[in-house]
This record gives C-alpha cells, structure tokens and sequence, in this order.
C-alpha cells in the first residue's frame, strides 16, 4: 500500500511530482538518520550538502533536535530551505564544499546525507567534519555491487564520482579517526519503487507489477534476516552509520 504522502502526489502528478519525488525519498533518508541516533539527544545540528531541505522538513516535524542549521553550495537551494520556515530552522547559507563556516565544536551532530558520492577530496571534508562535531552521521547509496559496470552511465549521470561498500565506508571514516557506533543497511521502500516505476517513468500501473514489487522487497528481508548481515548488505540500497570522533587521535603521514 502507497502511504497517504505519495498518494496525494500520484493525486497532483502533473503539479508536483519532482518534489513529492525528493519528498519520498528524504522520508527514508530521515527515518534512517533517526534510527541510528537513538539514545542520542543533540541539541544543535548541521546538515552539510542539504539540498532543497528535504530531509530538514522530516528532522523538523520530527522534533529531533531543537536547533538546525543548513549548509549548501547552490544558493537556489538555501532559498528553498529558507522559504520552508522551519520552526527550528536557525541559519541556512551557502559554503565552497568543504570549508565549514563555524568553530570548532560548535555543533552536536553533523549530518552528510548522500553527499560523499559526489565529493572529491572525500578526506578534506571529513576532517572538517570533525572539527565542528563530535558526532557525524554518513549515509551513501551502496552503489558498489555484482555487475556495476553496466550502470556505471547512470551513476556518473547523477555526479556520483565514488562508489561505497559497506566496508569500505566504514574504513574511510575508521581510517580518518572516527568510531562508529550504529550502522544500518536499508533496502528502497516499495512505495518508492512504485513512484519510480508509475510516476518517473510511466510504465502501466498493473496488478502483477504491483505485486512483484512487493514480493521482491518481502523476499529480499526474508532472506536478509535469514542469513545475516552480509546478505542484507548484499540487498541493500544504502549504508547509514553514525561516528563520533575517536578518543585516539589517527595521524595520517
């Protein structure tokens, strides 16, 4: 079943469906931030790369933090966000990428929601991360996978210019003196297929497609929960870890 959100948007296609698009998609992005983040309690927190605000919408209604501040490089973006009025908006500016515009420390928890994909000096970013938070969230797509070379037009397409396993994730952010706390692997919601499948591209909205949709997805977590966490990172379609700075500083030479 299609939850209300999307059914208005198949309601309103012709109006609306690239944002009830991004809408959909930062539900899940959200739902995963917040799900590793359980136990923690931030009182400030930054999104780095924060697009449209998308996922600050989710963030906001949700009441996960009292405070939230928005960095962006594209200035249509950060009037986007401004234009949402956020209840617990407090600043959205634009930065060059990877200098952050706040002192050390100044922020509980950093947010990098499917931006790393696009980041070329990845280890930059990073250690700027670090010294404006003790926490950071990471999710990337999980791109790397059985057969990636025949996709790899459609990766470089949407400006994805690293690809990520779970492990090599979290190498990355181990190898830059994170610790990481709670990871989760997550698979794309069926609803999000189907807008994909009926509304992006248009394809005939049938019975039998609705149904393998589902059971593809039902399969797949079956199996997943069967087998162990190898086999739902074999499945999965994004990796979300939550790090904060490890006690022992890692000096790279």
């Amino acid at each position: 079943m299609l939850s209300e959100e999307v059914k208005t948007a198949y309601d309103n296609f012709y109006t609306n469906s690239d944002v009830a698009w991004r809408m959909l998609g930062a539900k899940y992005k959200a739902q995963n931030i917040v799900d590793v983040c359980k136990g923690l309690k931030p009182k400030k927190v930054l999104e780095v790369g924060a697009g449209d605000g998308s996922i600050l919408h989710f963030l906001n209604e949700w009441h996960f933090a009292p405070e939230l501040y928005a960095l962006e490089i594209a200035q249509s973006g950060v009037d986007i966000i401004k234009d949402r009025n956020l209840a617990s908006l407090k600043e959205a500016q634009t930065f060059d990428g990877y200098k952050i515009p706040y002192e050390d420390d100044a922020f509980d928890l950093i947010i990098l929601a499917h931006v790393l994909e696009h980041v070329e000096h990845e280890r930059i970013l990073i250690r700027e991360l670090k010294r404006v938070a003790k926490y950071i969230v990471v999710e990337v797509p999980k791109d790397y996978r059985f057969g990636v070379d025949q996709r790899m037009k459609h990766f470089l397409d949407y400006g994805h210019i690293n690809m990520y396993t779970p492990t090599s994730l979290r190498f990355l952010l181990q190898s830059e003196g994170l610790e990481i706390l709670e990871d989760k692997v997550s698979m794309t919601a069926p609803e999000t297929v189907k807008f994909n499948e009926f509304i992006n591209r248009k394809a005939p909205k049938t019975f039998s497609k609705n149904l393998k949709i589902e059971l593809e997805y039902r399969i797949k977590k079956t199996l997943g929960n069967l087998f162990g966490k190898k086999k739902q990172e074999q499945f999965a379609n994004a990796y979300t870890v939550l790090t904060k700075k490890s006690d022992h500083n890692l000096h790279i030479f």
